[in-house]
């Protein structure tokens, strides 16, 4: 963690930071205008996670995002002790089985069940379905290298760590019901109360009327599945809270002052913030984030299991990119889908290059600060962008690591594996993501009239210039050659897309200059006359 002036970080404007302001905001209320935590001695930020379903970025974004946050906040208050969350409603009811997971017959036969109870449909060792995703969760979170405390909600209800707040909610029952029964319907505003019993013969999570509340006896009672009339505590596990109840059940027990959410479960947290204050406690700040959608503009949902998954993104491109995606605009709906990948590895890139070299002021308006938490290790950086590897990979035609890394070797003398262990990841991930995505869309197309001209002219003014130039030279010859060949200024663009189409099979590609730089002046001389020979064309 780098030092910031406390002055300058009070002036920056980046969303983490105007976050953490709302918590400063949070602790005065609390505390008579002093900046000081709770009795807890900790500012609690809390995430939250439903492992009815397999976890997804959107889960890994509201960590990534709490995290950024966090990290705003200990510059604002240096002194005050803080502790990330992640907690797993895992002692939900088992309500609908995923369509994207196996041994569906299994699964439709634990309905109803928590889901610590549900089997584990997996080929994995854990006992049941929840121990499998939170598994799954903590794995990727770890990998990223979140500093955080893994919460179970089946453990805090059998525990009885939350038996103090149940039990208060218990003697507030109706007042938490008023405050929920305006945003249901009819029929269900007739049945609902804040407790889901779990039934004594079944074990299921019951969504069923209760029928009478005794708080002096700190017990609810309910008709059983197979109609018996049951009087049962709320305390040790034998009762979860439903969803929005929950929510709040956790707010006021563990004290959180910080949560996000979704911009779909605004009513929900108003809702929450509500029986809070019921229960004579303040809720959280946290703002609400637009949520992520597929490539055909649709909510990311657990269930349906469509868009990116975190498994994907990093299969195709380093952790760093995803946590710099969550970065941006989180108050503005993003779409999450494979086609972002190469452009956020290079914003990335880009802005992580240029941290060091900044004014504390300006580092605090750069996405890499909050990624890195102020320092970007030396190991990250990389003298050549994503999109030229792509292509590289493209004209080298290769999946061979070593074959690459000759060609980066001549572009950088001093990058190696060994010395350059972002570079090598990159390598990597452009090989998977050409070979799945770029190498299936490829259609080269023979040049036209002109477009055979420009090439031409090209061939001749690289074989006539030596490899390792500045990048600009190599462009000022491609840029002659289209212009004299017939390509006027505003028709440039469609030369570069010739060069591209005929050449290489997409229609976009880096800037030219850079990648003669990379893959060699006659190895691209010799690409292109490749091209205009049709051997790409006919290939294809």
């Amino acid at each position: 963690m780098t030092d910031i002036d406390k002055d300058i970080a009070a002036k920056c404007k980046a969303w983490p930071f105007e976050e953490a302001k709302q918590i400063i905001k949070r602790l005065r209320a609390m505390n008579r205008g002093e900046i000081k935590p709770s009795d807890k001695g900790y500012v609690l930020f809390e995430t939250g996670y439903g492992p009815s379903g397999l976890p997804h970025i959107g889960t890994f974004g509201e960590v990534a995002r709490t995290t950024m946050v966090l990290r705003a906040f200990k510059r604002l208050a240096p002194d005050i002790p803080v502790k990330l969350i992640c907690f797993s409603d895992d002692m939900d009811g088992f309500r609908k089985v995923p369509s994207n997971v196996p041994n569906q017959e299994m699964l439709k036969g634990a309905l109803g069940q928590p889901l610590t109870k549900v089997p584990n449909p997996f080929d994995t060792e854990y006992e049941s379905y929840a121990h499998h995703n939170n598994a799954q969760l903590r794995a990727f979170l770890d990998s990223f290298g979140f500093d955080y405390e893994f919460m179970s909600g089946t453990e805090y209800y059998k525990s009885g760590k939350f038996d103090k707040t149940l039990l208060a909610m218990l003697a507030k029952h109706e007042e938490i019901k008023q405050a929920v029964l305006p945003i249901l319907g009819e029929e269900r505003s007739k049945t609902y109360s804040p407790f889901l019993p779990v039934s004594p013969t079944t074990g299921n999570v019951l969504q069923t009327p209760i029928l009478d509340t005794n708080p002096e006896a700190g017990t609810i009672t309910f008709e059983d599945e197979d109609g018996t009339r049951v009087e049962q505590t709320v305390t040790g596990g034998n009762c979860k809270a439903q969803w929005r109840a929950d929510w709040a059940l956790r707010w006021y027990a563990l004290d959180v002052d910080y949560e996000m959410a979704g911009k779909d479960l605004v009513t929900a947290a108003d809702i929450a913030a509500k029986i809070v204050q019921i229960l004579g406690g303040r809720g959280p700040a946290g703002f609400r984030y637009e949520m992520f959608l597929d490539e055909k503009g649709e909510k990311i949902s657990k269930s349906k299991g469509n868009g990116l998954t975190m498994e994907e993104w990093l299969t195709y491109a380093p952790h760093e990119s995803l946590a710099y995606y969550m970065y941006q605009r989180p108050t503005t709906a993003s779409k999450l889908h494979f086609d972002i990948i190469p452009k956020a590895v290079d914003e990335y890139i880009q802005f992580a290059d240029k941290l060091l070299e900044q004014e504390d002021a300006k580092k605090l308006e750069n996405p890499a600060w909050y990624l890195h938490d102020g320092n970007v290790p030396n190991s990250q950086h990389t003298p050549i962008s994503f999109a030229l590897l792509l292509n590289l990979v493209n004209a080298a035609n290769t999946d061979d690591p070593q074959v690459l890394w000759k060609f980066i070797g001549s572009y950088a003398p001093d990058a190696t594996p060994e010395s350059a262990p972002f570079l090598d990841r990159l390598v990597g991930y452009a090989i998977k993501y050409y070979t799945d995505f770029v190498l299936p869309e490829k259609q080269y197309r023979t040049p036209d009239q002109r477009e055979r001209a420009a090439l031409e002219d090209l061939v001749k003014r690289l074989e006539s210039m030596e490899d390792k130039l500045p990048a600009d030279e190599y462009m000022t010859e491609v840029f002659s050659a289209g212009k004299e060949n017939g390509y006027e200024k505003d028709e440039l663009r469609d030369w570069f897309k010739a060069i591209y189409e005929v050449c290489l099979g997409q229609s976009q590609g880096p800037r030219f200059g850079s990648f003669i730089q990379l893959y060699g002046v006659k190895e691209t001389a010799s690409l292109i006359k490749d091209a205009l020979e049709g051997k790409f064309a006919k290939a294809a």
